[in-house]
């Protein structure tokens, strides 16, 4: 199967009704579980990292194994930037490999926003790039509140003008990890996916109880995001390793094991097992 774009990885989820996952990766023991997950499961999987690894360098270093990993997969696996909104990050992307980028202009006005995501969907396009947008500052669950969420008629200008192939809209959910388990605006997903042909994507999926999932799913989204949880399967593996193991590769193995049955986890939920 192989590296896709964004648009083809997501085409077929949004037709047949089922998301695909994005899972955030840091280093090489993140990649090796997810992927270890989706070829297990017979999956399609978006690895995406954050744009500050693009920033402040790492991205230089883990770009190269997401890339192989993805060559060598047998089962479809896109590169993705993941809320990207400056150039330095797009360009080494772009330069790096990615096969979807990310511009998140959530907190500009909505005629600022669509410019600067227009201007991405400019810049990605001779690469065979594909583009996520969006819509509705996405915040963290720090965050006083989400009051206002995405508007559909906003969703569907934005989604025209831009030429954007994924859209992720703010309909309850955050980064970080939840105090109180979240419920999506199931009506206001369904709503805007009536109306625009972009792949709607559900930001913050980590700690969205899985019923919410399914419902959000059967309204509309087709790729959701899973990055604290990377995290904290990851590191709760690695506190619970004995000490005494020194060697690194035999230290990070019950690491890659943690990740990769987290990420199976949510294949699962997502209906993309087996949708390879």
């Amino acid at each position: 199967m192989a590296l896709v774009n964004l648009k083809t990885i997501l085409k077929k989820a949004k037709q047949d009704g089922f998301a695909v996952p994005a899972f955030n990766v840091y280093n090489l023991e993140t990649v090796m579980g997810v992927i270890s997950a989706a070829e297990e499961s017979r999956s399609p999987v978006i690895l995406q990292c954050y744009a500050r690894l693009f920033k402040e360098g790492s991205a230089f270093y883990l770009a190269p194994s997401i890339l192989k990993a993805a060559v060598n997969a047998d089962v479809p696996v896109c590169f993705h930037l993941d809320h990207g909104n400056g150039d330095t990050e797009l360009m080494r992307a772009l330069r790096y490999g990615c096969t979807g980028v990310m511009t998140d202009g959530s907190l500009l006005p909505f005629e600022e926003n669509v410019a600067l995501t227009k201007r991405t969907v400019c810049l990605a396009a001779p690469s065979g790039v594909s583009v996520e947008g969006e819509l509705g500052h996405i915040g963290t669950t720090a965050d006083a509140s989400f009051t206002e969420f995405t508007d559909p008629g906003e969703a569907e200008a934005f989604v025209r003008e831009t030429g954007v192939d994924a859209l992720a809209i703010l309909v309850g959910t955050a980064h970080g990890r939840y105090k109180k388990a979240p419920k999506p605006d199931i009506d206001r997903i369904s709503a805007i996916n009536k109306i625009t042909d972009a792949a709607l994507v559900l930001h913050g999926g980590s700690g969205v109880p899985d019923e919410e999932i399914k419902k959000a799913i059967k309204a509309g989204i087709s790729k959701v995001n899973f990055g604290t949880d990377v995290c904290y399967s990851f590191l709760d593996a690695v506190f619970a390793t004995s000490r005494d193991t020194v060697a690194i590769d035999l230290f990070m193995k019950g690491a890659v094991k943690a990740v990769s049955d987290f990420a199976l986890s949510k294949i699962r939920l997502l209906g993309s097992e087996n949708k390879a």
